[in-house]
């Protein structure tokens, strides 16, 4: 089986083996009357104790996660629906030793959402085993919601016949806990009121949960935590959320239990304490699969500038481009970085370094090089076969808009005056009415380009026929090609600016490398050509709210 089947088969194989034990020893026996609603993150969070670190949430709806059908060619369908089988016939045989039980028929129809909380480590597990050269395990519960009590008493009737299965019942609070050995190792399992299945291979995290159903302080309590488990990320038909109410506490934590580690700085806790909460939702919607995240900070601490990006700037890229970054702004974001670093002496020293070796050429990297770097700007890779990027297929371009062309003028010069001492030929030439400079290897065609686009925006090519491409404007703009549109579109707007790849062209390119071709499966290459684009927005409708929306654009099926 490939590694990355068998580690997913492993979360899928270890949740399994603890329903199929504990339900199938106690929940017969209990009988299923009765229950509450147990398929919302909301009522699930009230179940698990308030020290856990973070909770994800699954949701086991087979109509959410068919929208993946949609999609993919004929050859990712066959991939899909054979990895689904080749599961259940995993688990079949890995857990249940040949016997007639399937996942897809049996279990599905019963499991409501899951929630997936990571724990502290047991404090006695930690003394018992931890040596100074080893670290305690974190500790993980599931609280799994029963939608179908006819099917959950089905499935405890086939389980129960079976004669493998070793349990052990003890009693926690007037509820029962059953412990079930598989291969050597136990797992524990306990059914709350008929309506939740609390499943962890370590007791005292059921026990700990027990008790946070009867009234011990739970997630859901924790402060933010109400507010980001009800809040809708709307994120159509959602399959997975995580919900982490204090980031940085989280951070420090995880930070405290790995022995192998220093200490987190006081400077970069500082920083984490900015970020106070974090929520995210995956979804799978008409147009591929959708990752929406919501980060709440401190805006009394965080320094950083948010900047609106008109995105007029996307028009000077050529239809020819294939992956695409813009924003706002380098000049503020700059100052904005090198302030909250102030205190991070390993920052401070190599922007010294660099502004020393940029002194020694005649050069201010704050003044010379970013100074003027105040408008929007996008930075692309544009497909070209000709001159020096006949033998990659692709060169790159930089447009900047700026306030203050005479200090960005001064800097290409001396730029120029550099170019000329390094044995390069520097030469102006005129395309479609723009003076355009270019850098020449001798004998070999244009390195590096640059001009003016217009009186404020500045444009750097890589290679002479991608400076062609963004002054004479033939065909077609980045921002008005299909690809482009499909990709983005759905995306928030206004926004601070996009990531993009159209991974069509992008995959054509990637062909042309047999390092990177040889090196991907038949498997990964159907998957691949199933992607249509990436496309990522960000956005802060205010001072304590930033959002990501990232979206994998699949093509249809056929």
């Amino acid at each position: 089986m490939p590694a990355d089947k068998s580690r997913f088969l492993g979360f899928f194989i270890g949740t399994t083996i603890v329903v199929a034990g504990g339900i199938g020893a106690y929940v017969f026996i209990k009988g299923f009357l009765g229950g509450g609603d147990s398929n919302s993150p909301l009522s699930s969070a009230k179940v698990v104790p308030a020290q856990a670190l973070l909770a994800t949430y699954i949701n086991t709806d087979p109509r959410s996660w068919s929208q993946l059908q949609h999609f993919g060619t004929p050859k990712a369908q066959q991939i899909l629906a054979k990895g689904l089988q080749d599961i259940d016939q995993d688990m079949n045989k890995e857990l249940f030793n040949g016997a007639n039980i399937s996942y897809e028929k049996d279990i599905r129809p019963w499991v409501g959402g899951i929630m997936i909380a990571l724990l502290p480590p047991n404090p006695t597990k930690a003394v018992q085993s931890t040596t100074p050269k080893t670290q305690p395990d974190l500790g993980i519960l599931m609280v799994v919601g029963i939608k179908d009590k006819l099917s959950a008493l089905n499935f405890a009737n086939k389980l129960k016949s079976q004669k493998s299965l070793q349990t052990q019942e003890s009693d926690y609070k007037g509820e029962k806990i059953i412990e079930t050995q598989e291969k050597g190792k136990s797992t524990y399992t306990s059914v709350l009121d008929n309506t939740y299945v609390l499943l962890a291979p370590d007791k005292q995290a059921i026990e700990n949960a027990i008790s946070t159903y009867k009234g011990d302080p739970s997630f859901a309590s924790k402060e933010n935590a109400t507010n980001l488990l009800s809040k809708s990320i709307d994120t159509k038909s959602s399959v997975a959320q995580i919900y982490v109410p204090d980031y940085a506490g989280m951070i420090q934590q995880l930070a405290s239990y790995n022995l192998q580690s220093n200490q987190i700085p006081p400077q970069t806790l500082q920083q984490l304490k900015q970020i106070k909460s974090l929520v995210a939702s995956v979804g799978i919607d008409d147009q591929g699969v959708r990752f929406k995240a919501t980060i709440n900070t401190d805006p009394q601490t965080n320094k950083f500038q948010y900047e609106l990006t008109p995105g007029k700037i996307l028009s000077q890229f050529p239809a020819e481009t294939f992956a695409l970054i813009n924003g706002q702004g380098i000049k503020h974001s700059w100052q904005s970085l090198v302030e909250q670093s102030k205190d991070y002496p390993e920052f401070q020293q190599a922007v010294t370094q660099i502004r020393g070796q940029l002194n020694t050429i005649n050069l201010d990297l704050d003044k010379d090089i970013i100074g003027w770097m105040d408008g929007e700007f996008a930075m692309g890779a544009v497909e070209s076969n000709q001159g020096l990027l006949a033998k990659v297929g692709f060169g790159g371009a930089l447009v900047l808009g700026t306030s203050d062309r005479p200090t960005a003028e001064a800097t290409l010069t001396k730029l120029d005056g550099i170019a000329k001492q390094q044995s390069l030929i520097v030469s102006t030439r005129n395309i479609d009415g723009k003076n355009v400079t270019e850098w020449q290897i001798p004998q070999q065609g244009t390195l590096i380009a640059h001009g003016w686009l217009d009186q404020n925006t500045l444009f750097l090519a890589i290679g002479g026929p991608v400076a062609e491409a963004l002054t004479q404007h033939k065909g077609q703009s980045i921002d008005n090609t299909e690809n482009f549109k499909a990709v983005t579109g759905s995306l928030p707007k206004p926004n601070g600016g996009y990531f993009y790849i159209n991974m069509e062209k992008a995959n054509v390119l990637m062909n042309r490398f047999p390092a990177l071709s040889q090196s991907r499966t038949p498997e990964t290459s159907a998957l691949l050509e199933s992607i249509r684009g990436l496309g990522v927005a960000v956005n802060s409708p205010d001072k304590s709210t930033n959002q990501m929306e990232m979206l994998l654009a699949l093509k249809p099926s056929k």
